[in-house]
């Protein structure tokens, strides 16, 4: 029984009841996970599905975004909203980069970036398929996958494999650059 439950676990099968899961990676209130991001994901995504490489080609065949949310270590400048890029990232081609919102938690400004891309993308539309995907054995698409379910998007998927999956099959990745994110709105000067 032992070795059946850990392999339940090692493979993120378990079911198990309402805070079996409790994780002090995991925040309790959220459940999104909130450090220790590059490590295996052990439990099944909630609010998606988590797909592999021939239903990720079905799905961008169907018109389906691509967003990666590979963080960034030189995070964004808050006056411009420009990314301070000190690691290059290479993507899935037509895919797009979004940079640290699949961390979790985000700020106001973070958290308004990755709702009105994912509404650009979709073109307004909730049902338009939507996966995510960063490295392997990465939370941030996890994370991501369920925050994208949260704002009411009903086709949200997981390519939990991401790049490294991508490069292993000998599929090309292209060079990406992080749309930024919009800046501050300055307050008009005002004259006395």
């Amino acid at each position: 029984m032992i070795a059946l439950r850990a392999m339940a676990v090692a493979t993120g099968l378990l079911l198990a009841a309402p805070g079996a899961h409790a994780s002090p990676d995991l925040d309790p209130a959220s459940g999104y996970r909130v450090r220790n991001y590059r490590a295996p994901v052990t439990l099944p995504v909630e609010g998606g599905r988590r797909v592999g490489l021939p239903e990720v080609d079905r799905l961008k065949g169907e018109g389906a975004a691509l967003v990666d949310v590979m963080p960034q270590r030189g995070g964004y400048d808050p006056e411009t909203g420009l990314w301070r890029l000190v690691d290059r990232r290479e993507t899935i081609p037509g895919a797009v980069w979004l940079p640290e919102v699949g961390r979790g938690t985000l700020d106001a400004r973070l958290a308004a970036y990755f709702a009105g891309w994912l509404a650009r993308l979709t073109h307004g539309d909730k049902g338009r398929p939507l996966v995510f995907f960063c490295m392997a054995d990465c939370w941030m698409s996890w994370n991501a996958v369920k925050r994208a379910a949260a704002l009411g998007y009903g086709r949200v998927y997981w390519f939990a494999d991401g790049t490294d999956g991508w490069r292993e099959a000998d599929r090309p990745l292209e060079n990406a650059d992080p749309p930024p994110v919009p800046a501050l709105d300055k307050p008009e000067a005002t004259t006395r």
